[in-house]
C-alpha cells in the first residue's frame, strides 16, 4: 500500500528551516542535467535567502574554536559537532584552533571517523608549551596526522600578553603592574620575535623544522606588525615558500595599509575574521586562555588595520586585492553562533557588499585550499 505524507507544503518548509538552524544544508534542485541548481549572480532588487547557503558548498574555515575549553569559557560546539555541521553545509575542510593543546590528535581521530570533509589541526605556541619550544613543534609535526600549521602564540604573545590589563577605579591597569605573577610566569615566556639579526636557537630550530616540512604553514601568531614583517623576512632563509605564511589577523590588525601591501607583494597571505568585524560580543568578563579570573582582559587592544565593522574588512580587501586574503570565523564560543553558521553570514555579508560568487570562492575556499596544499575545486 503506498504511504502518504500528512506534511503539509508549509510544515516541511518549517522542518528545512529547522534543519539549517542545527547546521545542517539543504540542497535546492532544480531540473538540469546537472541535477544542482545552477549558481548564478544577484542583482540589487533580487537578493536571495538561499545563495548564502550554497556558497557554503566548498569553503575552508582556517579558525575553528571547538571544545573541549575552559570551564569559565566553554565552546558552543565540540569537534565532532563542528565537523558534521560543516560536512552537512557541503564544506570542504576546517582548521581546528585550540588554544590549549596541539590539535592534530583530534584531526587524526575525526578524520578516522567522518568522511567527506578534510579536518587539519595543529600547534599554538602559547606558555602552556612555554613559548618558544622546539620540542613541542617537533612533536607536533609526527603526532596524529601531524601538525598542520605552528602558530607563534596567540593569547601568550608579548604583543597581546602586555596590552592586557584591567579596569581599576575607572583607570586602565596593565595586568603586568597588577599582578607580580604575570609578569614573572606569562610574560617571561612570552613569544617575541626579534626583529634583528642573530636569530635566536630556538626559534631557529623551528623555522628548520617547519622548512623541512614543505607540507605545514606558518601562522605568525598575535604578534606585531613589525614582527609579523621579520617572520616574512626570515622565512626563504629556511626554504619556507612565501605562500605557506599567513599573517594571523591579530598580526595583520596591528598593521598599516601599507604594511599589509607589503605583506601582499611578498606573497605571504592576510587573514580576515569575522570576529574582528564588529560582531564580537565585547565589554563581557570571560576569559579565552587564563584559568585565573582576574587575568580577564577588560581593556581594547586594537591597531591601525583593525576594522571597526564589516564594510571595513570589505573596503581593506578591495584596496589590497581579494587574490591575498582568507578569510574565517574564529568562530567558537558559546555567546556567538556556531562556526558554520559565521561562515554562512559572513558569505552574506560578502554579497551585500556586492564581491562576485567567484571572489566569495577565493576569499571562502580558493586561497585557503593553495595555503593547505589542496586541489582547487
Amino acid at each position: 500500500m503506498r504511504r502518504v505524507s500528512n506534511f503539509t507544503p508549509l510544515m516541511c518548509a518549517a522542518l528545512a528551516a529547522l534543519a539549517l538552524s542545527a547546521g545542517w544544508s539543504v540542497i535546492h534542485a532544480q531540473s538540469g542535467t546537472s541535477g544542482e541548481r545552477a549558481i548564478t549572480e544577484e542583482t540589487y532588487y533580487n537578493r536571495s535567502m538561499d545563495l548564502p547557503r550554497e556558497l557554503l558548498r566548498g569553503t575552508i574555515d582556517l579558525h575553528v574554536h571547538a571544545g573541549p575549553h575552559l570551564t569559565s569559557s566553554p565552546r558552543s560546539v565540540d569537534p565532532m559537532e563542528a565537523a558534521l555541521q560543516a560536512k552537512a553545509a557541503g564544506m570542504r575542510a576546517i582548521v581546528y584552533m585550540d588554544v590549549m593543546e596541539n590539535s592534530g590528535g583530534i584531526a587524526w581521530l575525526l578524520n578516522r571517523h567522518v568522511d567527506g570533509i578534510e579536518l587539519f589541526g595543529g600547534i599554538i605556541l602559547n606558555t602552556v608549551y612555554g613559548g618558544m619550544n622546539p620540542r613541542a613543534v617537533r612533536t607536533a609535526l609526527y603526532y596524529g596526522d601531524g601538525a598542520k600549521f605552528v602558530s607563534f602564540g596567540a593569547h601568550s604573545t608579548y604583543h597581546l600578553a602586555s596590552q592586557e590589563g584591567r579596569i581599576v577605579d575607572g583607570e586602565p591597569v596593565l595586568l603586568q603592574d597588577l599582578y607580580p605573577k604575570f609578569a614573572e610566569q606569562e610574560l617571561a615566556r612570552a613569544i617575541r620575535i626579534p626583529l634583528d639579526d642573530p636569530v635566536p636557537d630556538d626559534l631557529d630550530e623551528i623555522l628548520r623544522l617547519i622548512g623541512e616540512h614543505t607540507d605545514v604553514y606558518v601562522n605568525t601568531g598575535h604578534v606585531s606588525a613589525e614582527e609579523a614583517l621579520r617572520l616574512i623576512e626570515l622565512a626563504p632563509r629556511y626554504g619556507i615558500e612565501l605562500n605557506r605564511v599567513l599573517v594571523a589577523h591579530v598580526a595583520r590588525n596591528d598593521m598599516t595599509m601599507e604594511q599589509q601591501k607589503q605583506v601582499a607583494e611578498a606573497g605571504a597571505w592576510l587573514e580576515g575574521t569575522y570576529a574582528d568585524c564588529g560582531v564580537y560580543p565585547g565589554g563581557i568578563g570571560r576569559t579565552h586562555y587564563y584559568p585565573e579570573q582576574e587575568y580577564i582582559n577588560q581593556l581594547s587592544i586594537s591597531g591601525p588595520g583593525a576594522p571597526r565593522n564589516v564594510g571595513d574588512l570589505g573596503r581593506q580587501i578591495r584596496e589590497i586585492g581579494v587574490e591575498h586574503f582568507i578569510l574565517g570565523t574564529d568562530y567558537g564560543i558559546r555567546g556567538v553562533a556556531t562556526p558554520v553558521e559565521g561562515m554562512r553570514q559572513l558569505i552574506a555579508n560578502l554579497l551585500d557588499m556586492e564581491f562576485s560568487i567567484e571572489e566569495i570562492r577565493m576569499l571562502t575556499g580558493g586561497n585557503a585550499a593553495k595555503l593547505l596544499g589542496l586541489d582547487s575545486y
